[in-house]
């Protein structure tokens, strides 16, 4: 009973550093698990034991892996899952758990987000609407395959709003957050051949649609060369403003990254990797998540600083990424 108490003590610390600080912690266990505020006490003091039910509830929702209670080992990392599925669980609600979790690590005194690009990070997409509205279109459509895209073709008419809503919220959270991101120069011309591929196949509905995109695409891209010039993120068609160097951008020519992001926050480290393209495992293994940041600081010793300073480089790679686009434009044309 004594180690079950103890254990439990330490889960219920995990919870509370989980938790704002003008939130009570006997008032969100006991609105949980259905129970009475003295019961929710009796809980966190080990008094009581947890059902099995009762701790899956609060580890699911508080997003808590269970290796931080049983201690660690990288042989087996337990991760939790989020993939989209045209049924129950579509782009939108995927964007508002992304604002959820980006919400909790804003709130963290002690924050930090290390981004390893295969593509541009999720929150660069709600910079502008129309970027946003073709992404979320291709990732259900193509990605996805929702039923009811079939026969759909892509058209800024028919945007959809939660999606884009929900979006920019995270962005404008994370913009806030000291972030590294570290690219490589395929990094925007996946978006590019996802374009031509539509331009190809007939998807959009009209030439102009087409034409539009690339020059908000072009906007997008200037606007990111922007930021890393200063050195921290904000929100397009407002004034610059932030904290210098909160954003540091690296590029890298000879590793192709794979999309895995690193956070660190006040509770410690969690991680996050991509299948699917966006849907996410999620572990808070300690033991794991030191690795994957001994391996970050060692790529980013291999990588070239391009935001604040390094203006040489950071002009030759976002001139390189325009001069694509300028292509593109010119063979469609």
């Amino acid at each position: 009973m004594h180690r079950v108490s103890t254990i439990q003590k330490e889960f219920f610390q995990l919870v509370k550093e989980k938790l704002s600080p003008n939130i009570s912690l006997v008032f969100e266990v006991s609105s949980l698990l259905g129970i009475s505020q003295d019961s929710a006490y009796r809980r966190i003091r080990g008094e009581k034991e947890l059902t099995l039910e009762e701790l899956f509830v609060l580890k699911d929702f508080f997003n808590i892996s269970l290796d931080q209670l049983n201690g660690e080992d990288l042989s087996s990392v337990n991760f939790s899952c989020s993939v989209i599925q045209p049924q129950n669980f579509r782009v939108s609600d995927w964007l508002a758990k992304l604002y959820e979790d980006t919400k909790r690590i804003h709130d963290s005194k002690q924050r930090e987000l290390i981004y390893a690009a295969k593509d541009p990070p999720v929150f660069h997409y709600f910079q502008l609407p129309e970027i946003a509205a073709f992404k979320v279109f291709f990732w259900e459509k193509t990605l996805f395959q929702f039923p009811e895209y079939k026969e759909k073709m892509f058209c800024f008419d028919d945007m959809e709003n939660t999606a884009y809503v929900n979006g920019r919220k995270a962005l404008a959270l994370a913009s806030q957050i000291p972030t590294i991101e570290i690219w490589n120069n395929h990094t925007f011309t996946i978006m590019l051949s996802q374009i031509e591929f539509y331009y190809v196949s007939g998807f959009f509905k009209n030439r102009d649609d087409l034409l539009n995109l690339l020059d908000k695409m072009e906007k997008w891209i200037h606007h990111i060369q922007k930021e890393a010039e200063l050195g921290f993120k904000f929100l397009y068609g407002s004034e610059p403003n932030g904290v210098e160097n909160n954003f540091r951008l690296y590029y890298n020519e000879v590793v192709l990254n794979d999309n895995t992001i690193l956070v660190r926050t006040d509770s410690g480290y969690s991680s996050y990797l991509t299948f699917n393209v966006i849907s996410l495992l999620n572990t808070t293994n300690q033991s794991f998540c030191i690795e994957l940041d001994k391996y970050f600081r060692g790529l980013i010793t291999k990588s070239n600083l391009i935001s604040h300073t390094g203006a040489k480089e950071r002009n030759r790679f976002f001139n390189s990424q325009l001069h694509a686009l300028e292509q593109m434009r010119s063979s469609l044309s």
